[in-house]
């Protein structure tokens, strides 16, 4: 027996590829200079979990400007004042907020797996960022002839098209970082904001056939950033039952932070044996009225 194993999550960056981001936002190197940069740091990070012996590897997302916001990168219709995420540090993170429509990703992941595919030489994953996540910059109070239904449709077809070419461009897996599940229970105990993300990531998982799905996973944890992290004290069995209503192939849950690892994997199965006890059911009445009807 096999045990799969695979890179989770953003390895961290030189100095050199942090000073050139701040360089290049204060307009002291032009894009071309921080690409070449960038790319030096994709290919060493390569090599190091090459060296590793992992038979997956990853570009640690050092050529993204950020793991959350990289389709945002570039953008015209955003100002800065958009939600704050507070860390349990008393640090925050502030996302930009959309001013107008339509709403198309200025970066697609394919353009990052498409460098990593130039250096690796075992299969790549590709990490996205979820849907759910990127809702979060449509302001409360809307917008102006660009109503926030209108602003989903264009984000699920976004979505799906930065899955989809990852895919096509050879991706070994999608991973779909949806680091704020956890942190919708926080923010929302009642639990309507995490459904709201659940239904909105399974509209773009609903552009997939079930082979591909099998090949897309999504990956949640309690937030980290700064050694401190946004949602660490909320319960996994608050997000468990959400988690695994979302049609995907695999999910990819961090457990390393937890002071009790036993009872989070308990409730891992508990609640994943309820999820497949209701597909099954879901299964079992599709043939029931496909008999009624005579298909």
């Amino acid at each position: 027996m096999v045990i799969p194993t695979e890179p989770i999550g953003s390895i961290p960056r030189v100095p050199q590829l942090i000073d050139a981001g701040h360089d290049l936002a204060a307009g002291q190197i032009t894009p071309g200079d921080y690409a070449r940069i960038a790319d030096a740091a994709v290919r060493e990070t390569i090599g190091q979990f090459e060296a590793t012996g992992s038979p997956v590897t990853t570009d640690g997302e050092q050529g993204k400007p950020s793991f959350a916001t990289y389709p945002l990168a570039g953008l015209e219709a955003l100002a800065p004042d958009g939600v704050v995420i507070p860390f349990a540090d008393g640090h925050t993170r502030q996302l930009p907020r959309l001013t107008a429509g339509p709403f198309r990703y200025a970066h697609h992941a394919d353009g990052y797996l498409e460098l990593a595919l130039r250096y690796a030489h075992v299969p790549v994953k590709q990490a996205v960022i979820a849907a759910s996540a990127l809702s979060l910059i449509y302001p409360q109070d809307g917008i102006d002839g660009y109503p926030r239904e209108a602003f989903l449709a264009d984000l699920v077809r976004e979505a799906a098209a930065d899955i989809r070419g990852a895919l096509d461009k050879g991706a070994h897996s999608v991973q779909i970082d949806f680091t704020e599940g956890r942190l919708a229970v926080k923010l929302d105990p009642s639990g309507q904001l995490l459904r709201s993300f659940i239904d909105l990531n399974n509209r773009v998982l609903a552009e997939f056939s079930p082979e591909e799905r099998q090949r897309i996973g999504v990956h949640t944890c309690p937030g980290g950033d700064q050694d401190s992290t946004h949602s660490a004290d909320v319960d996994y069995a608050g997000l468990l039952p959400g988690l695994f209503s979302l049609n995907a192939g695999a999910f990819y849950i961090q457990l390393a932070s937890e002071p009790n690892r036993p009872r989070v994997l308990r409730a891992i199965a508990e609640y994943a044996q309820a999820a497949f006890a209701k597909i099954r059911a879901r299964v079992a009445g599709t043939q029931l009225a496909a008999g009624e009807l005579g298909l």
